[in-house]
């Protein structure tokens, strides 16, 4: 598939990429769930990256790091060992990140003095050089919420720097395609009435992940383990306890965890008849493989979503489940755009 293809470095650039911004992805989970995310309360991108070395080198981000809420308010009787442990989880977060755009950053010139890129190609890179700026001023954002008066993130900026990681995965991703799969192919009025469908369900897939989100901002998924009753009623009176409506089902734990549940089964469905639908199609192979997989990986991220809730997000299995719904993504924007090539 690569061997003759003459943008062979490219799309291997694009793709070690990819894996690299699903590496952050689950890094910045595991961040999440083991409370590291507001160890580092200073904001440097070329200062602080090498790990402090010596006990004195420590104590200088230790001694930081008990001016914050969190640490007054949560963890002041933390020793400098249990700060240790979760300062590593936010500096390896970091540091990806910083790897991450010099991987994209100096081929991107390589590629560019070598004249590589044509005009459309090199309008496609800058999009996903702004877009991947731009995630690391979320993650910055995201962080600045959770250093002023309370210890905790904002779950709209968490949210928020989650579905730009996967925008920015979701447009390497199918930049990479575009090279792979060169051809356009005819189709025909019901194949485009599939490709349409297609995006709908893409469509509540990333609001799946933004409500995701939610539930690990608000740690709403500490909230009713059962399924697929919440406790002992599918709709208890928690989930209206706001005095807005609308905020019960954005930031009220109890309500985003009602919407993210019974949402997951709706995509559970709507994929299923997507991939159900597309069967009627004279599907290619890659197509076929394309729409199982997005079928199994929809089938997998239900039952870790079950499974994550009913044991109360453990860190293994919320990591698990974040990492589906990552597969998920990805899988079906491969659908998507193997419909639309050859």
């Amino acid at each position: 598939m690569l061997k003759n293809n003459p943008q062979k470095a490219i799309i291997m650039w694009l793709l070690i990429g990819c894996f690299l911004i699903y590496a952050m992805v689950v890094i910045g989970g595991i961040t999440r769930l083991t409370h590291s995310g507001l160890s580092m309360v200073e904001w440097n991108m070329i200062v602080g990256s090498l790990p402090p070395m010596s006990d004195a080198d420590w104590q200088i981000p230790f001694e930081k790091y008990k001016l914050s809420p969190e640490y007054q308010i949560i963890n002041n009787q933390f020793s400098l060992e249990e700060f240790k442990s979760i300062y590593w989880w936010e500096y390896i977060h970091r540091f990806l990140g910083r790897t991450i755009g010099m991987v994209f950053i100096l081929p991107f010139f390589y590629f560019l003095i070598r004249k590589r890129f044509d005009k459309v190609l090199l309008r496609k890179m800058l999009v996903l050089l702004a877009l991947g700026a731009f995630q690391g001023f979320l993650g910055w954002f995201m962080v600045k919420s959770g250093l002023q008066k309370e210890p905790h993130v904002s779950h709209y900026r968490l949210a928020a720097h989650l579905i730009s990681a996967f925008t920015v995965f979701g447009f390497t991703l199918w930049y990479a395609l575009d090279l792979i799969y060169p051809n356009h192919v005819q189709t025909n009025d019901y194949h485009q009435k599939v490709i349409r469908n297609s995006k709908i369900v893409f469509g509540f897939i990333v609001l799946q992940i933004i409500y995701g989100a939610f539930v690990a901002g608000l740690k709403a998924g500490m909230f009713y383990n059962t399924f697929p009753m919440m406790g002992e009623e599918f709709f208890p009176e928690t989930i209206t306890s706001h005095d807005s409506f609308i905020m019960n089902f954005l930031e009220n734990g109890a309500g985003v965890q009602f919407v993210h549940r019974y949402l997951a089964m709706f995509v559970a469905l709507i994929v299923f008849l997507l991939w159900d639908s597309a069967r009627k199609l004279d599907l290619t192979k890659l197509q076929r493989r394309a729409a199982n997989s997005m079928l199994y990986m929809v089938i997998i991220q239900f039952l870790l979503g079950i499974v994550t809730l009913i044991y109360a997000v453990p860190v293994t299995l919320g990591v698990l489940h974040q990492t589906g719904a990552f597969f998920l993504f990805a899988a079906t924007l491969w659908f998507m755009h193997s419909l639309k090539k050859q």
